[in-house]
């Protein structure tokens, strides 16, 4: 018998702390429950989601669906060579955790990706990057289920066919599969990554010998100062892409604001720091409403308390207004909108 809750309050299931109540929801502990769902002919009737660690996600008030919640457990080392470990994580786990349980092993690679929130499974979907770094830098493929007829299909790394913030569950496959396995392939000599953001700054505060998990202490330290704790204030991390631009249209910033952020991207286009874009169009620290842009960092939406779908929507829409108005570039927002 399939464990469904009828009309579940997910308000303390997206970190963003928005009212929200699934008209079902089932807690997703063993993938044969998706062979057992695919048998129920009342259940497949209705539109289904999949929720990981509901922190990159903007939830409307009412979500009549079956909501299924990724909760599969597991983590371990699958083999080794001479060149690298291959470690295998269920889709449930805590990405996190899962970061700092691997650097515990002495297995380098993910530190730069450390206090991110949300679970193993969810990473992939994102492509999640932090300070340099990828998840895609690093994995090796994963094993996803089909919400069709709950079958097991392993995706490559390069069949997930990832890119900035994205990945083919975002694309052409998006609303197919729930991730239940991801296996990293975390080298032997990998290169510890120190010249981006505050990072080098804070190692050489800590005082530490250069290492993986030195890098993975001055991330924590860097984010902690940086972005809001979602148990204190809800939030879903950075919530806009950094936009990629031509060299043209970097070249036509840079010339009106000579002090612009911006980072190469591949041939003749560039990054440009979306917090600085926001915080020069007037943002940072500004509500709209019951929402806002953090006091600290303007690249994160906040909810000051009460906010709704429609109030994350009216404040999107007003901060890409003003970027565009002042800058001539289009921001994009990360999370994904149910």
């Amino acid at each position: 018998m399939l464990p469904i809750q009828y009309n579940f309050d997910l308000k303390n299931a997206n970190t963003l702390g928005l009212p929200a109540v699934a008209s079902h929801f089932l807690p997703l502990t063993d993938p044969a429950q998706l062979f057992e769902l695919c048998q129920n002919p009342g259940l497949k009737a209705l539109p289904w989601r999949v929720l990981g660690g509901g922190s990159n996600l903007v939830l409307p008030e009412q979500i009549n669906a079956l909501v299924i919640a990724v909760a599969l457990k597991g983590r371990r080392l699958l083999r080794e060579d001479d060149e690298a470990w291959y470690v295998a994580a269920a889709g449930g786990e805590s990405w996190h955790e899962f970061v700092a349980w691997t650097l515990a092993q002495g297995w380098a690679g993910l530190e730069n990706l450390s206090l991110i929130p949300g679970t193993v499974g969810a990473a992939p979907v994102q492509n999640i990057g932090a300070y340099g770094v990828e998840v895609k830098d690093c994995l090796y493929e994963l094993t996803a289920y089909s919400l069709a007829d709950g079958h097991a299909r392993v995706f490559s790394a390069a069949e997930c066919q990832f890119a900035y913030r994205d990945s083919c569950f975002k694309q052409a496959e998006a609303g197919k599969w729930l991730i239940g396995e991801v296996v990293f392939k975390l080298s032997k000599s990998a290169s510890i990554k120190t010249n981006y953001g505050d990072i080098g700054q804070e190692l050489a505060a800590l005082g530490l010998p250069l290492s993986a998990s030195a890098v993975a202490q001055a991330v924590i330290n860097v984010r902690q100062r940086k972005l809001p704790d979602p148990a204190v204030i809800g939030n879903a991390g950075s919530f806009f892409k950094n936009p990629v631009v031509t060299a043209e249209l970097r070249g036509q910033v840079l010339a009106a604001h000579p002090e612009l952020v911006s980072y190469p991207a591949g041939p003749d286009h560039y990054k440009l720091a979306a917090g600085w874009l926001i915080e020069r169009a007037g943002w940072k620290g500004r509500q709209l409403g019951p929402a806002g842009m953090y006091q600290k960092q303007a690249l994160v939406l906040v909810n000051h308390g009460g906010a709704t779908q429609n109030d994350i929507a009216s404040l999107t829409a007003a901060v890409q207004a003003d970027v565009k108005e002042k800058f001539d570039v289009e921001l994009e927002a990360e999370p994904v909108w149910w």
